[in-house]
């Protein structure tokens, strides 16, 4: 199979623990407690709240790969964790998917209350276009350009927003097919990691090639990270996912287990990561960070 032709002399772990700090540390840099202090707060309360920070990784792990460098990308990789963090904080409010805890914290709107946990998110995605260009002086302004519009597209109706709205009308239907719910997890979580690897590649100056190939990677991770995604909300605890298990359940929502089984569910998220995989291969052995995440994604328990 594909996905086991990762060399195993990339140790993974240390490498993501290496970026993680790298972008933990600009992310607390990027944010300082100015006033009305409890808006500011409350931002940092979620955007600092921990997690995997894949979405940055991704971002960095690209630009290096098509000739770029840490420093070109990081603002951008701390704007995609703010949008994130944007969308975790409104998902998981009461109108929306109502969950307590998230990263295993209690949720911004249970700290908060529900105003300023929606103005929290909106003060995050604002600050995100504001962060890109004020702190990325060294870029090339058309490649900036397009960044700041492919974050744009990935925010709105044509990414996060349409596959939320597609996903909170799913809820408590029995009539969703596969291709709606590929539609909804494309848009809802597959966009923004598809943003995240693309605008680190566009930063460094990627050839319209080399961007086909990682736009095809990253589709492919991000659908096999939802489909995973589904899987644990079914086998993993409430301490291992850091926030309520079994809420797809209980909320009747469409997902790859509900309509595939737990087996097929597997089978499609690795058949998604050998697609991912295959994608890099002209990139030859540069291209391992990005292989190796890609097997991550299709093996963590949580």
């Amino acid at each position: 199979m594909v996905a086991q032709q990762t060399r195993t002399d990339f140790d993974l772990a240390q490498y993501l623990q290496v970026k993680k700090g790298v972008v933990e540390a600009a992310l607390d840099s990027s944010l300082a407690i100015a006033r009305p202090e409890k808006i500011y707060e409350a931002m940092r309360y979620s955007l600092l709240a921990g997690g995997k920070r894949l979405r940055p990784i991704l971002c960095i792990t690209a630009c290096e790969l098509c000739g770029g460098d840490e420093a070109l990308a990081l603002p951008t990789a701390c704007a995609l964790e703010m949008i994130h963090t944007m969308s975790l904080i409104h998902d998981d409010l009461p109108s929306m998917d109502n969950d307590d805890f998230r990263r295993g914290k209690p949720t911004n709107h249970k700290v908060y209350g529900e105003d300023i946990a929606i103005l929290a998110g909106d003060g995050l995605l604002a600050y995100a276009f504001e962060y890109v260009v004020t702190h990325t002086p060294q870029a090339d302004p058309q490649a900036l350009l397009q960044v700041i519009a492919r974050l744009g597209r990935t925010v709105g109706a044509a990414g996060l927003v349409g596959g939320q709205v597609l996903d909170l009308e799913s809820e408590g239907r029995t009539d969703i097919t596969p291709e709606t719910l590929t539609f909804i997890h494309t848009h809802k979580t597959g966009a923004l990691l598809e943003a995240s690897v693309l605008t680190g590649a566009i930063l460094a100056g990627a050839s319209g090639e080399q961007q086909q190939r990682l736009a095809r990677y990253a589709q492919n991770i991000g659908l096999a990270f939802q489909v995973v995604d589904d899987i644990l909300d079914i086998t993993a605890t409430q301490e291992e996912l850091g926030k309520t298990a079994g809420k797809d359940v209980k909320a009747q929502k469409a997902t790859y287990p509900s309509l595939l089984g737990l087996d097929a569910s597997r089978a499609q998220a690795q058949s998604l990561i050998d697609q991912a995989i295959a994608a890099l291969e002209p990139f030859g052995p540069s291209a391992q960070p990005l292989q190796a995440i890609a097997e991550y994604i299709v093996a963590r328990k949580y």
